[in-house]
């Protein structure tokens, strides 16, 4: 996998005919970590072909939410992002999408899964946009976007990785939250 380092206006290069959108950015603010949400729903925007949904792995309070809040505000612009993590589920209606925005903290298996209707949400159009990922291991689409959020040894800096996977590639990162 090839990794390109960028900064917020970013670029896309083509491999193979497809667009690449893997990437590793460096933030040092909430702010900023906004933008590259942002900046990650433009560019899915743009290229229908890419997956919709996009899952989130970082420890608690490394800025998966703020993220989250940016990437809606390319979709949904007047929408108040807020953590789901009490009501599992949040939905940001915009002009032509949705922002499905879930929180998995607490989900441990697929009956929980399934008695919260997440599959059911596939059939709608939107982005599906997954906090605590690691825990859903097992139902996660063949194809979609992964953004790991790590803090570095740099105070207020975090490392946002970016990933298109698919089955194969999530086999062989099955310890992507380690």
């Amino acid at each position: 996998m090839i990794y390109f380092l960028y900064k917020e206006t970013g670029c896309e290069i083509i491999l193979n005919n497809q667009i690449n959108i893997d990437k590793i950015e460096y933030s040092r603010s909430t702010t900023n970590t906004e933008n590259i949400g942002e900046n990650l729903a433009k560019k899915l925007i743009s290229n229908p072909a890419l997956p919709k949904f996009i899952a989130l792995y970082g420890d608690l309070g490394v800025g998966k939410t703020a993220f989250v809040r940016g990437f809606t505000r390319a979709v949904a612009p007047h929408s108040k992002v807020k953590s789901p993590t009490f009501a599992l589920v949040r939905e940001y209606e915009g002009e032509n999408n949705f922002v499905f925005h879930f929180d998995m903290y607490r989900i441990a298996d697929e009956d929980e899964l399934y008695s919260i209707g997440f599959y059911d949400y596939f059939q709608r159009h939107g982005f599906i946009v997954v906090e605590w990922s690691e825990n859903i291991q097992f139902a996660l689409p063949s194809t979609y976007i992964m953004v790991k959020i790590t803090k570095t040894e740099k105070e207020d800096e975090r490392l946002i990785e970016i990933k298109l996977l698919n089955r194969e590639e999530q086999n062989k990162n099955e310890n992507i939250s380690s």
